[in-house]
């Protein structure tokens, strides 16, 4: 997915985040490979559970113990102080080390799935935001204060000094999200995670976080992965999509491709049940039959299979699919129905 051969500011290949637990082992992220290039928009949709927001905690090396980097590799590309181009696989790095701590928050920024909880309710949010500001930037207090009061205004938060002094219970779910956005953005990350930003918003908050969002991103030029279950916030954010299930893409590619001719089932059976405009309300929407496997009882082959419409016996319950390209733009999928199976696998995982 990289434009006119533009090197990606980020690449995962083959990545592998497992959750060895008494009962089992729960493969959260299991060989998910994508590239981000720089001053775009990656989304990753799915249902819940599909392991959308473990890979964004990879790439920050905060995963939960006891989940751990099985395999694959996290290149962050940079500029080194000489001007070259460095790569650093952030799969290698211990999650303390000096390079991580360096990198995340500074380099790379997460806006959390749930504000209310990011924030610690002991301390007001200037305290947060100054503390994120001093640790990476050499700035004096009066400076951080000087600059996280503009970062409040930036996002669009009134009366900025006031609410500098305040603590997260004080301010509204939207004014919340928008200081978890205005310290991410703190110190001008090149690459900004965003998982579900809109989640549990009203509908006129969410349309305010997502133009936040576009504008910080022209100004600051940086890259951003939205993780979401909603395809709507994705069609309108973001250039390129990853469809994942079970830890797993399903399908990817550039957004206008995957929505307007979608090859995976389950990628048609999320797009079709979207409420419609022109939907009378007198039907049920259509969803997609059965629910997510138990992740300690996966099924042989394609992991779909069970919910899949297109089931084919013999050939997606015996042989795992690839994710390959597909004809015409940078589409890729991974499923039996445009690439036929090339070896016999008696299970998946």
């Amino acid at each position: 997915m990289t434009e006119n051969g533009q090197q990606p500011i980020l690449s995962l290949k083959n990545l592998k985040t497992y959750f060895p637990t008494d009962e089992g082992l729960v493969r959260a992220v299991d060989g998910l490979s994508f590239d981000v290039s720089p001053g775009k928009t990656l989304g990753i949709v799915g249902e819940s559970g599909c392991g959308k927001s473990t890979v964004g905690r990879s790439i920050l090396g905060i995963i939960d113990k006891p989940g751990r980097i099985e395999e694959g590799e996290i290149i962050w590309r940079r500029e080194s102080d000489d001007g070259a181009l460095q790569e650093i696989d952030l799969a290698q790095q211990p999650p303390n080390s000096t390079l991580m701590r360096s990198i995340r928050g500074q380099e790379i920024a997460l806006v959390f799935q749930e504000p209310m909880t990011s924030f610690s309710p002991v301390h007001t949010i200037g305290n947060q935001l100054m503390e994120a500001i001093r640790l990476h930037l050499d700035l004096t207090k009066d400076e951080a204060f000087e600059r996280a009061r503009d970062l409040l205004d930036k996002v669009g938060i009134p009366n900025p000094e006031q609410r500098l002094g305040e603590y997260s219970f004080q301010l509204s779910g939207g004014l919340r999200q928008r200081a978890m956005i205005a310290m991410a953005l703190s110190c001008d990350p090149k690459l900004l995670i965003a998982d579900e930003p809109t989640t549990a918003l009203d509908v006129t908050t969410q349309a305010q976080i997502l133009d936040l969002l576009r504008e910080m991103q022209e100004e600051n030029g940086m890259a951003i992965i939205l993780i979401t279950h909603n395809l709507g916030v994705v069609a309108e954010m973001a250039d390129d999509v990853v469809v994942m299930y079970l830890g797993r893409e399903a399908e990817a590619g550039a957004v206008d491709d995957v929505y307007h001719n979608p090859q995976h089932p389950y990628t048609q059976g999320l797009l079709r049940s979207i409420p419609s405009i022109y939907y009378s309300g007198m039907k049920r929407l259509p969803s997609i039959e059965g629910t997510i496997p138990h992740p300690f009882n996966r099924p042989s082959g394609c992991t779909f299979r069970p919910r899949c419409p297109s089931f084919m016996e013999g050939v997606c319950d015996q042989n795992v699919p690839t994710f390959q390209k597909i004809e015409g733009a940078e589409h890729f999928v991974s499923c039996f129905l445009h690439h036929p199976p090339q070896e016999v696998s008696s299970n998946g995982n």
